[in-house]
């Protein structure tokens, strides 16, 4: 989103907003040896790799927006990854790993500036054989603004169109006609209405009696008075020009800036829903007759009763099934949470991924559903980052793998409350089986950083009961670490256990595990000492709520061990938990010397399993000529 006046914009205006800055490859580098000066006061591109990641998807210059159109195209098995970038842009991959521009500097594949989309290009998703077997998207064209919940909706404001595949993608070609779905539905007063997300779905084709084979959408938004909301869609009698939609109602809808549960686990729905997928997974992944999956963005206000401007929003997922209810089929969650813990990870899209992919076929892997998160570099434009300077903003995160997690646990209190996951079953021997949604950093990525290490170290570690350094640190800021925490008792609610990293004498990064609150936290309070030069460099706190259950043991019960993933990219970090946790956030460390990695205890002791570094990652864009 971008603010404009008292006006806050959707996340995928923030493009239409914000100016590219001409690149200055003679910038002089600034010393990184040195205090920094005030960033804005540097010359334009001079900070260009100063926090750049090079394993992960953005432009080759300016702003990136909401990952969106993703597909495998049929006549070739590559991947193509979209985002919205002056339009919206994007590349292909045959492994998920390196990527090649559509388009020489990311020139966009398809631009605002046709009779439906005067304005803006939004979100939209692929049908791969669509239009004459050929990639058909169906996108929202935007003709005004301002767009948002807090504002009267403008009528035709928001419509949904169709445009085609030409070069192989390179060009998506708008059909010459008017939007496919013209308007939000009859006499409904809504918030928003946008990001059409297609999928095909054989229970659906059973409960409403479609045919086979039928695609569906849903769109995103709400109503205002009522709450958030996703809008369902046919396609009318399998219209092979796919220019004639139904209307199915209100698929889901939450009560205004409700949540799944006061305790925290599953943030709030807010007042408008946004980029919401629909799709569903068995334990090996993409199976289109397993259990239901959303995942969306929700849009939410700190004042419960009279909705005001903020920028808070969450990256939700939920699971659940269907019921009737006046003829209209409605979706019941039945678990939910986040996708990301962190405020400025959002607008999540995905796709499913075939096993007869290129990428699949590479690594051997079954059929998937990868899901993309932008991680916005100025919290979706509310911040005066020195733009300029970098002359980019924002990534994408790694591309992650969703399919339904089990976790055997004790059978107490602990398992039983409403949380991100369900019951699934109960045995005999005291012990249930839990359901989750489990997300795991893709097999390629992970594989190829350990692969590809230009170093690899091993720091032993054992019960530690006081902050230290490792007796090796990385040498840049680009790396994998892996690791477990072991906790003996969750009765000491000081004890805060985890690591220290892109630390040095004048900068640190705390990631640490705390039983307090149960939550997983990223201190980024003393992690930038730019952030005490320039305005527009956040370095509030991130965190998020991971429980750790009681799991058998040869002793009868112990705390299930803590399982960390940690992508150190240039600025971007993810930290990922058990194979059901995520919190991303940047880290803007200046120093050249900030490369520290360290054991982080305070309060108690844990113990710490053997930690593996793999230093380099890999070049995300070797055919870039040196922009990435």
């Amino acid at each position: 989103m971008k603010v404009a006046g008292s006006i806050v914009l959707p996340a995928a205006a923030v493009l239409a907003a914000n100016p590219i800055f001409p690149r200055q490859n003679n910038a002089t580098s600034p010393d990184y040896n040195s205090a920094p000066p005030n960033l804005t006061t540097l010359a334009n591109a001079s900070l260009l790799e100063t926090w750049r990641p090079r394993a992960h998807v953005l432009p080759a210059y300016g702003q990136i927006g909401d990952p969106c159109m993703h597909y495998t195209d049929p006549s070739t098995g590559l991947f193509h990854v979209g985002y919205l970038h002056l339009g919206a842009s994007g590349a292909t991959t045959s492994d998920l790993v390196t990527y090649t521009d559509l388009n020489a500097n990311s020139e966009p594949f398809i631009r605002a500036g046709g009779i439906n989309d005067q304005v803006a290009v939004f979100d939209g998703s692929v049908i791969e054989k669509g239009i004459n077997g050929t990639p058909t998207l169906l996108y929202t064209s935007v003709n005004y603004l301002p767009i948002q919940w807090t504002i009267q909706y403008t009528k035709g404001s928001e419509t949904q169109s169709l445009a085609v595949a030409t070069d192989g993608g390179r060009n998506f070609t708008k059909l010459e006609h008017g939007p496919v779905i013209p308007s939000p539905p009859f006499a409904y007063n809504v918030t928003g209405f946008r990001d059409p997300f297609v999928f095909q779905n054989p229970s659906f084709d059973r409960l409403l009696e479609s045919s086979n084979g039928t695609w569906y959408t849903i769109i995103s938004g709400g109503i205002h008075g009522e709450g958030p909301s996703l809008f369902l869609y046919r396609q009318y009698e399998q219209d092979p020009q796919f220019e004639t939609w139904e209307f199915l109602g209100q698929w889901w809808s939450e009560d205004a800036n409700s949540t799944w549960t006061e305790a925290g686990w599953a943030g709030r729905w807010g007042f408008n829903f946004e980029v919401g997928n629909l799709f569903a997974l068995d334990s090996d992944g993409y199976n289109a007759e397993g259990e239901i999956f959303v995942t969306l963005g929700a849009e939410w206000s700190y004042t419960p009763i009279v909705p005001q401007v903020s920028d808070n929003r969450e990256m939700l997922w939920a699971s659940g099934t269907h019921k009737f209810v006046d003829g209209k089929l409605q979706f019941v969650p039945s678990m939910a949470g986040r996708l990301d813990a962190g405020r400025s990870a959002y607008a999540a899209a995905g796709k499913h991924l075939p096993a007869s992919s290129q990428a699949s076929q590479n690594s051997g892997a079954s059929d998937r559903f990868i899901s993309y998160l932008w991680l916005t570099g100025d919290f979706y434009g509310t911040l005066d980052f020195p733009t300029p300077q970098q002359n980019w903003t924002g990534s994408l995160l790694l591309p992650r793998e969703l399919s339904v997690g089990s976790i055997n646990v004790a059978d107490n209190a602990l398992a039983w409350e409403k949380g991100s996951w369900r019951v699934a079953s109960q045995h005999d021997n005291g012990t249930l089986t839990l359901a989750t949604l489990r997300q795991q950093i893709a097999r390629e990525p992970l594989a190829a950083f350990q692969q590809n290490a230009t170093n690899t170290t091993t720091q032993s570690g054992g019960i530690i009961s006081s902050s230290q350094s490792f007796d090796q640190s990385p040498k840049s800021k680009h790396y994998l670490l892996t690791a477990s925490i072991s906790f003996s008792s969750r009765t000491n609610e000081n004890l805060k256990a985890g690591f220290s990293i892109l630390s040095g004498p004048n900068e640190h990064t705390n990631i640490y595990y705390q039983f307090s609150n149960e939550s997983l936290v990223i201190d980024r309070s003393n992690s930038s000492a730019a952030a005490s030069t320039t305005p527009g460099i956040n370095t509030d706190n991130e965190s998020g709520k991971l429980r750790l259950f009681d799991v058998p043991s040869a002793n009868g019960t112990s705390i299930e061990t803590l399982n960390l993933t940690i992508v150190v990219d240039g600025g971007v970090v993810e930290v990922h938990a058990n194979d059901r946790f995520a919190a991303s956030t940047w880290v803007w460390s200046w120093f050249e010397d900030s490369r520290d990695v360290g054991f982080f205890v305070e309060g108690g002791e844990a113990e710490f399993g053997e930690v593996k570094i793999w230093e380099g990652l890999v070049d995300a864009w070797p055919g870039r000529n040196g922009t990435s």
